[in-house]
């Protein structure tokens, strides 16, 4: 069994995780909104979706890349 990925510095924001069966890998689940307000902490809430969107959602670092769960609240 693969070992999980994590991102650093967005422990907070963990909600779990899941195996995907298809390419045997382990991956940490992460809540979006969360991690944006870990980041506001350091900058606007726009530099922060922009620092998630480029840097940390956007990079695939193999099967095990952590997975980033974006919800809509009504």
């Amino acid at each position: 069994m693969n070992e999980m990925l994590t991102a650093d510095g967005f422990d907070d924001a963990i909600i779990g995780h899941t195996y995907d069966i298809a390419t045997s890998a382990n991956r940490m689940i992460y809540d979006f909104h969360k991690c944006v307000e870990i980041l506001m902490k350091d900058m606007t809430e726009e530099e922060a979706v922009e620092y998630m969107e480029y840097n940390v959602t956007g990079a695939y670092v193999g099967n095990n890349t952590p997975i980033f769960l974006y919800y809509h609240l009504k």
